[in-house]
This record gives C-alpha cells, sequence and structure tokens, in this order.
C-alpha cells in the first residue's frame, strides 16, 4: 500500500523524473505555454507555481537565496531571471493558481489524455 506517499512516478527512476520536470517546467517558463499529458502536467504544476511563490518572497525579501534556489532547480540562469524579472511582479496581486490546464482530448499514438498547460495572464 502507497499510505503517505506523495508524488507522481510516471513509470521512471528518480533521477530521470527529475530532470523531466526540471525539463518541462523550464519550457512552461520559456514559452509561457507547453502541450504534455494530463499525467505529466498535474505533476509539474504545484513545483511550476511554487518557484514563481518563491520568486516573489525573493523580490520582497532576501532576493539573493531565493534566484539561488531557483537557479539551482532550474539549471539556467536566464530563466531564473525571467521569473524573477516577469513573473513575480506580473503575479504579485495573485496569490497562487498561476496555471492552466486546458483539455485538448486524446493523442492519437496511445489515447493519452492531452493539454495545454499554461501561465494565466500571459501575453502570447
Amino acid at each position: 500500500m502507497r499510505h503517505h506517499i506523495a508524488g507522481r512516478i510516471l513509470s521512471r527512476d528518480a533521477g530521470h523524473r527529475k530532470m523531466l520536470f526540471r525539463n518541462l517546467i523550464r519550457e512552461l517558463y520559456i514559452h509561457e505555454r507547453i502541450t504534455t499529458t494530463e499525467a505529466k502536467a498535474r505533476a509539474i504544476r504545484a513545483e511550476a507555481e511554487r518557484l514563481i511563490t518563491k520568486a516573489k518572497r525573493g523580490v520582497n525579501g532576501n532576493r539573493v537565496h531565493a534566484q539561488r534556489q531557483v537557479v539551482a532547480f532550474l539549471n539556467d540562469k536566464t530563466v531564473a531571471k525571467k521569473v524573477f524579472d516577469e513573473f513575480a511582479p506580473r503575479y504579485a496581486g495573485r496569490n497562487g493558481g498561476y496555471t492552466r490546464m486546458i483539455k485538448i482530448g486524446k493523442r492519437s499514438g496511445d489515447a493519452a489524455d492531452m493539454v495545454v498547460l499554461e501561465l494565466v495572464d500571459n501575453e502570447g
């Protein structure tokens, strides 16, 4: 029984899953919209929103520490800079709920449920 075990495994080992989540979140921040399976979108949604909240706190408080945490997760300084310079001010008046999932149907190859995961209030 899987009592008290949080998170989704997605049939991957820990290293592969960790990098998959990081890559998906990085692409979400770069393009502000990605198309992926519903399971992957649900798995990364909380962490993507948590990083934006961390950036919002970093603007008001200790920015250096928050920036180091975001860069350590994303492995990309330019994307981390975008999170702090664009997303933190954009969502300053919003208490969570920075992403939206729109179901788009099933994938033709394996009938996996597909969604568009996007940041709300995006210009593109």
